[in-house]
């Protein structure tokens, strides 16, 4: 499961960080070096963050029966901690560190001052993932088991 779960989110990061880089200003700013580094790094970081939620969400709330119990409790809390962290991090980079910057396609939340595509990206992509992982793991179990 943890094996499919990371596949999953490092192809979809890699994709999300790729599709979204004219939401930043490195887009117009970068040079085809930097452009592919930030992306890697980016992705890179991207999936310590993903794992990190998710042990944490295991440590807070799975249990050895896991996926097949409490799979939506780790699931909301790993979400949940991958959404926190994004804000956190959107804002150290953003207003403290000034790191990087938004060019004026990226849409922001209002309320938060961050950018609505990183949001969605750890809404999404983490969701998506451990749904993947948990079906794909089930099914490959129940396979073996020759259940089918």
């Amino acid at each position: 499961m943890l094996r499919r779960y990371l596949i999953y989110v490092a192809v979809g990061n890699v994709m999300w960080e790729t599709l979204q880089l004219p939401l930043y200003t490195i887009w117009a700013e970068g040079t085809p070096g930097k452009i592919a580094f930030a992306v890697a790094h980016c992705t890179a970081g991207d999936m310590l963050i993903a794992l990190a939620c998710l042990a944490v969400a295991l440590v807070a709330a799975g249990d050895k029966s896991w996926p097949a119990k409490r799979f939506w409790t780790v699931a909301v809390l790993t979400v949940v901690t991958g959404v926190a962290y994004t804000v956190f991090s959107e804002w150290l980079n953003l207003v403290v560190r000034k790191s990087w910057a938004y060019s004026s396609l990226m849409p922001v939340v209002p309320i938060l001052g961050i950018g609505l595509s990183p949001l969605m990206q750890w809404t999404l992509i983490p969701s998506a993932g451990l749904l993947w992982a948990r079906r794909t793991a089930l099914h490959a179990r129940d396979h073996l088991d020759g259940h089918e």
